[in-house]
């Protein structure tokens, strides 16, 4: 029987979400480190950059620690990127079957289908969050999840929910736009040729680094509400943040900018590829 379209976007997305979950995960821990590294917390204390961050992992840890929390991102991208594909193919298919969605119609498409993987996914990412730490001393993704259920609550598990949609929805959002919008401005002759995979990659690095930047400070925001046991609120974080300096809203962003610009652009060619291979538009 042959599959629906839906699934298999939602399985060419899961394929494309694995390689790029596995390639990037030490850009993901060192970002979490740096937004969460108390020193730099402090007015005047010498700041710690990306290179230092991984020496000192592999120092004092060992060097496949750079791959900790890499279960909790398997986990939440494998269907968490197929959701997103699945929800992003299904939603194009039912209002932009016979045309191209404009720029705002882009960003409202991209938001709508992170809203619902990130929704899906959120106590996950928050097991990743705490995994990457360092922190918590968790042995496994159902240890954690016991852990927190039984000392916090069910309410810990959806901590950081609307920063989650802050940062998701909006980096989706411009994501698509830029990437579409890129993809349209190329004469078809270069978007249909042997180089398409090249140019799909280049056009998502382009739109990765700009969805970003845009919503790096809600990541900041995001990371210090699930790591902290305290059920601190949105408004507590950015309070807290904010405490210690505009800068602190940007703290993680080259390593963040380069694992989301590269996964998204590696997720993006992927998926279109093998949904090519597959005889579906995406």
């Amino acid at each position: 029987m042959e599959a629906h379209p839906a699934l298999k976007a939602f399985m060419c997305g899961s394929l494309s979400g694995t390689c790029s979950t596995l390639l990037f995960q030490p850009l993901d821990l060192v970002k979490t480190r740096l937004q969460t590294l108390r020193n730099n917390a402090k007015p005047g204390a010498p700041k710690v950059g990306m290179f230092a961050v991984f020496v000192n992992v592999i120092r004092t840890e060992n060097f496949f620690s750079l791959w900790k929390g890499v279960s909790p991102s398997f986990v939440r991208c494998i269907p968490g990127v197929g959701i997103y594909f699945c929800t992003f193919y299904s939603l194009k298919q039912h209002f932009f079957l016979d045309r191209a969605p404009n720029a705002g119609q882009a960003v409202l498409l991209g938001a709508g289908a992170r809203a619902v993987a990130g929704v899906c996914m959120l106590p996950f990412t928050v097991i990743k969050t705490r995994f990457e730490s360092g922190r918590y001393n968790y042995v496994s993704v159902t240890g954690a999840l016991r852990s927190m259920y039984e000392t916090e609550g069910v309410r810990a598990l959806f901590s950081g929910l609307t920063a989650t949609l802050l940062r998701d929805a909006p980096f989706s959002g411009i994501y698509v736009m830029f990437y579409s919008q890129a993809k349209r401005a190329l004469p078809q002759e270069v978007a249909s040729s042997a180089y398409a995979p090249l140019v799909n990659f280049s056009c998502g690095v382009v739109a990765g680094v700009m969805a970003s930047l845009v919503t790096q400070p809600a990541d900041v925001v995001k990371t210090h509400i699930q790591v902290n046991p305290s059920h601190w609120s949105t408004s507590d974080a950015i309070r807290y943040v904010y405490k210690h300096g505009l800068g602190g809203f940007f703290r993680g962003a080259v390593p963040r900018s380069l694992r989301r610009t590269l996964m998204a652009a590696m997720a993006w060619t992927v998926y279109e590829h093998l949904m090519a291979r597959m005889g579906l538009k995406s």
